[in-house]
């Protein structure tokens, strides 16, 4: 995408820095007061308690519209010919956030509309593609910069990955349900890509500390952090709790993490244009 449309749309859309990152504040503030407010569970005439459809019915929405929205703006910044770190990273990180949220519809009409348990459904598909380009666009982050940590960082990142492999194997052996082999693949699939992501998140967070796009890492991060965190309450949740049904407070941070990975996006891009503008006013000078 040329100059001219990078210029135009920062000066005239109303799709402005400033205004997506208020709108993506907003939704997760909105998102958490409506898991606040409407996740308790209500009894049936039958006795069971569960939550009310209309309100499983809008979590989908609020985490699905968080992913739709960051998988555009992680394309936009793929086709700007500015960006800082690479248009590889962000093309891979936006088809990650469309597959998750296409997985994520997939997985809401499995549980919603059919009334099924989807421990295996074709959402899945879109789940490991999404793992696997999240993987891939950090990776190729770090490889875009000199990865050049001190002693005290590479302790932190051992620290968090130890952290987190303990937590994920701990909650991994409270599986009780049987699985089929697929299950079973898939189930440590995801524990291990959780733990891939966190750790390579941390590295990038502190790799890019003090840059000119710190404060976009430190979102990619933090939404990495929200993504297993909403992971791993979910894996223990259906593990340990009977019959357990989608919709509680934790898994908000699945809301949080698309909200973050799009803030992430828009704070990059809104830095590789000053820089663009900076280094053609030099070259008019």
């Amino acid at each position: 995408m040329g100059t001219s449309y990078d210029n135009s749309y920062g000066s005239k859309s109303i799709f402005k820095t400033g205004n997506i990152v208020l709108l993506g504040i907003g939704w997760a503030v909105l998102a958490l007061l409506y898991y606040l407010l409407f996740s308790a569970k209500v009894p049936e005439p039958n006795g069971i308690e569960s939550r009310a459809e209309w309100y499983v019915i809008g979590t989908n929405i609020f985490e699905a519209l968080a992913y739709l929205g960051a998988g555009i703006l992680c394309l936009r910044n793929w086709r700007s010919q500015q960006i800082v770190s690479g248009r590889n990273v962000w093309l891979a990180i936006g088809i990650g956030m469309l597959s998750y949220f296409l997985g994520g519809i997939i997985f809401g009409y499995t549980e919603i509309i059919l009334k099924e348990e989807p421990d295996v459904s074709i959402g899945d598909v879109f789940f490991v593609v999404t793992y696997l380009c999240l993987g891939t666009g950090m990776i190729l982050a770090a490889a875009h910069r000199r990865i050049n940590l001190e002693k005290w960082q590479w302790l932190i990142v051992l620290a968090i990955g130890v952290f987190g492999s303990l937590l994920a194997w701990w909650i991994s052996l409270k599986q009780t349900k049987p699985l089929e082999l697929l299950g079973s693949i898939l189930n440590w699939f995801y524990v291990v890509s959780d733990v891939a992501i966190l750790i390579i998140a941390t590295t990038l967070l502190l790799a890019f500390w003090g840059g000119r796009v710190a404060q976009s890492w430190r979102m990619i991060a933090a939404a990495a952090f929200s993504l297993y965190i909403a992971d791993m309450w979910f894996k223990y949740a259906t593990n340990s709790i009977p019959n357990y049904q989608s919709g509680d407070i934790l898994e908000v941070f699945w809301v949080f993490s698309g909200v973050l990975f799009g803030m992430g996006a828009v704070l990059e891009y809104d830095t590789s244009l000053s820089r663009s503008r900076r280094e053609r006013g030099r070259k008019r000078a």
